[in-house]
């Protein structure tokens, strides 16, 4: 199943106490991304991954009416690395916590991780 900004709306709604501090922080977090990304810096959210811009060179391409080469120019364009807790959470190499955070670091002198192996 596709989750869709309104869905992750509703699925964030019953932690926050209602639809509309949901839809304010989703909107809000997702901003702040936007623009911190537009601004050429990176965003990083622990356990999660990074956004950051990344440069585009210039390129030749080929017009597929025409088959003229055409110069697609320099362009910034964003990209996500995630981080390995995402991937072994989505990989099921970790199991997803009963309660609480996915995400959130493991306490000290924990490790979730290898203990599930």
């Amino acid at each position: 199943m596709n989750v869709n900004k309104n869905a992750l709306i509703d699925r964030v709604a019953p932690q926050l106490g209602s639809r509309r501090a949901a839809a304010e922080a989703v909107e809000v977090v997702l901003d702040t991304i936007a623009r911190t990304l537009a601004e050429g810096s990176s965003v990083s959210v622990t356990g999660f991954g990074v956004f950051e811009p990344a440069e585009r060179a210039s390129r030749l391409a080929r017009n597929p009416q025409t088959g003229d080469r055409v110069t697609i120019p320099a362009r910034r364009v964003p990209r996500f690395r995630p981080h390995q807790r995402l991937k072994d959470l989505t990989d099921g190499r970790r199991p997803l916590p009963t309660a609480g955070s996915s995400i959130r670091k493991d306490p000290k002198g924990t490790h979730a991780a290898r203990d599930a192996a």
